[in-house]
């Protein structure tokens, strides 16, 4: 097992999750302290499985930023337009089925290929594809539309 190009991946993978370059890297370590000594047959699947269930954690255990805290945000413009973009495409992502949100990041933030997307959830390559491509369209359409 290679465990650098897994790493890489999860790391992303969380890091797109949590939007937090240190605390991606601790839940990268901790996902990778749960997957040592385990046997599995995919370990990819197993260590997307344990990051997952450790971003859901998180989740859990913080609160979101209220509205009164991101306005005494004191940014320059362009920063702040490259937040609200974030925060648009952020809050366009929450509002997806987390297995539809968790196919695209894998897709589009990973570059996975179909077949193992697949392979992860049990599915035949078409399924996952025509999911992938409802979900984009989704994701399309709340972004165009603002909400």
């Amino acid at each position: 097992m290679d465990i650098e190009l897994y790493y890489d991946k999860i790391y992303r993978y969380i890091f797109f999750k949590v939007n937090n370059r240190t605390l991606a890297e601790d839940l990268t370590q901790e996902t990778f302290l749960r997957f040592l000594g385990a046997e599995c047959e995919q370990p990819e699947r197993f260590l997307y499985t344990i990051a997952r269930n450790l971003c859901i954690d998180e989740y859990r255990r913080i609160k979101p930023l209220s509205t009164e805290d991101e306005e005494a945000l004191d940014v320059s413009c362009e920063f702040e337009n490259t937040l609200v973009n974030s925060l648009t495409v952020r809050k366009a992502l929450e509002s997806l089925n987390p297995d539809d949100r968790d196919m695209l990041i894998m897709r589009y933030v990973n570059s996975e290929p179909i077949q193992d997307i697949a392979r992860f959830y049990d599915m035949s390559r078409f399924a996952v594809y025509r999911r992938i491509k409802e979900a984009g369209n989704r994701l399309k359409k709340l972004l165009e539309g603002g909400n």
